[in-house]
């Protein structure tokens, strides 16, 4: 099944029909890709989206990152829980946003890392880069 994740509603109904999942995304918030992908990501290195800061980073640059990343935490889980409770009520049995996404066979990563910054990757995410770049005559 071929799905977006920031919308978890694919992986709920590839689970429901024991389909493998095929994830197409340029990023989930909160970086929930990052933990089901199991992919390092630690704030002391990795930029946080709309920090503007790059990977070289002062010690109070590291800072500021890490507080980017610690409200991820609190606003996430109001943004992800009806999911998890829509996905257990739909599967019958207790289930969260992130165990469906760690079910994910290939993740479709639109990265660009020429736009981007180069991050560590897990052996079932292909880099899709230039996808939705426009031809011009």
């Amino acid at each position: 099944l071929l799905t977006d994740p920031v919308i978890p509603c694919g992986a709920i109904l590839a689970e429901h029909l024991s389909l493998p999942s095929v994830y197409f995304l340029r990023g989930v918030p909160c970086g929930l890709d990052f933990e089901a992908t199991q992919c390092p990501n630690p704030p002391s290195y990795v930029p946080r989206g709309f920090s503007q800061l790059t990977d070289h980073m002062s010690f109070l640059q590291r800072v500021k990152n890490l507080l980017f990343d610690t409200q991820n935490l609190f606003l996430c889980g109001f943004a992800i829980e009806p999911y998890s409770k829509l996905a257990s009520e739909f599967l019958q049995r207790e289930v969260t946003v992130l165990d469906l996404l760690r079910k994910g066979s290939v993740w479709l990563l639109r990265l660009e890392f020429v736009l981007d910054y180069p991050r560590p990757l897990m052996p079932n995410i292909i880099p899709v880069g230039g996808i939705n770049c426009g031809h011009k005559e």
